[in-house]
């Protein structure tokens, strides 16, 4: 593999050839060449080239990452590879391309205007079925974040009381869960509840124009927790609410992922940039987890236009979706790989379960040792509890 940086074990091969040279000489001369070897791997290590992968580089790759929407701290960890050095360290120029409504970030990545996208894996699968050849190169999200919420007199506790409701849906990919949801329940959104078409805010439920909302934990359902209730003049909390979560629920499906272009997929060059990539995302994932407020800074001076009580509450659910990562970060977990194509193939999303090519845990892997003794499960991190304010400021 084609690897433009120096890791910390080469650095200690370069410690033992020296070792081994001197054998033949007097003790003396053994000793002076272990030292200069030794002096010379601690001020590696002291000037950052012993922590993963980091060191001079010959050269440095341009890399475009396209996010699926506009900037926030879903996409924190890469915000702060950026502006902590990170990738430069990993020999990477990255530049991030923001998302919206009308951008499909895998379709940017099948074109060549990305070289790697974000992307929820049921929306990059009906993508890659309809031949954009992408691959899942590193699980991120090991959790689902979307929930369909509601206000308690409503009486919506389970998907089976949709039963004659106004049921919200953003549409776009973003209802799989939520369908499944109900065939498992044994309703019809055709004959026992209406979906309604939402917007990408809480409005309608807090209007009283839907019964339940989709909303992620990350950020619609906090909007409504930044609401005033008129009632008591107070925001909404979370004791006014119930929460429908399709982790509980069974129909969970994965969610953001790092893909890559499986036609370059196997090329040298193109793999040893993807691990190098990797790894360098999952170091800022890692300095968002054990730096929050520091990594909320930098998603608002990308320009995020959500305010700083709101972003920090998405970085908390962020990491929650994250952490912890059994495999390590990135890897994928078979069983909810299986349960996100049970429901995408059940619900029509998918014709058929795609080929073993459509994700590999083979680079995610060999980041996760080029990271070397970082922390990459998370197992013993714990959620902060994050006051909210009006309007999330």
């Amino acid at each position: 593999m084609f690897n433009k940086t120096k890791p910390r074990w080469r650095l200690f091969g370069v410690l033992v050839a020296l070792v081994l040279a001197a054998a033949a000489c007097s003790s003396s001369e053994v000793d002076d060449a272990v030292g200069d070897a030794a002096d010379t791997v601690a001020g590696d290590l002291a000037d950052g080239t012993g922590d993963g992968a980091m060191a001079d580089c010959e050269s440095t790759d341009d890399v475009t990452l396209q996010l699926q929407w506009f900037a926030q701290s879903q996409f924190a960890g890469y915000y702060a590879a950026v502006a902590e050095g990170i990738y430069d360290k990993y020999c990477l120029n990255v530049t991030i391309a923001e998302g919206g409504v009308d951008i499909v970030p895998q379709q940017q990545l099948g074109s060549g205007a990305a070289d790697y996208a974000i992307s929820w894996v049921p929306k990059a699968l009906g993508s890659r079925a309809e031949g954009i050849d992408i691959v899942n190169v590193a699980q991120i999200f090991q959790r689902s974040g979307t929930l369909q919420v509601s206000f308690k007199e409503s009486g919506i506790n389970s998907p089976a009381d949709f039963a004659g409701k106004n049921i919200g849906s953003w549409g776009f990919g973003n209802e799989f869960e939520l369908l499944a949801g109900a065939h498992k329940a044994g309703l019809d959104e055709n004959t026992d509840f209406t979906i309604v078409g939402q917007n990408f805010d809480m409005l309608a439920l807090i209007n009283g124009e839907i019964d339940a909302a989709q909303a992620m934990t990350y950020n619609e359902y906090a909007q409504v927790l930044e609401t005033i209730n008129p009632e008591t003049g107070e925001l909404f909390t979370a004791d006014d609410l119930t929460v429908i979560d399709w982790n509980e629920e069974g129909t969970a499906m994965l969610q953001d992922a790092i893909w890559a272009d499986g036609t370059k997929l196997g090329d040298a060059a193109y793999d040893d940039q993807t691990t190098r990539f990797i790894a360098a995302s999952m170091e800022g994932w890692i300095w968002c987890r054990d730096n929050a407020d520091a990594c909320v800074n930098h998603v608002l001076d990308a320009g995020s236009t959500l305010g700083a009580t709101h972003q920090t509450w998405q970085l908390n659910e962020i990491n929650k979706l994250i952490w912890p990562s059994a495999g390590g970060i990135g890897i994928m977990d078979q069983g909810l790989w299986d349960q996100t194509i049970e429901v995408a193939t059940s619900e029509g999303v998918l014709a058929e379960a795609p080929d073993d090519g459509a994700f590999t845990t083979k680079y995610a892997a060999e980041a996760i040792d080029m990271l070397g003794d970082m922390d990459t499960t998370g197992d013993s991190w714990s959620p902060t509890t994050v006051v909210l304010t009006e309007g999330g400021e």
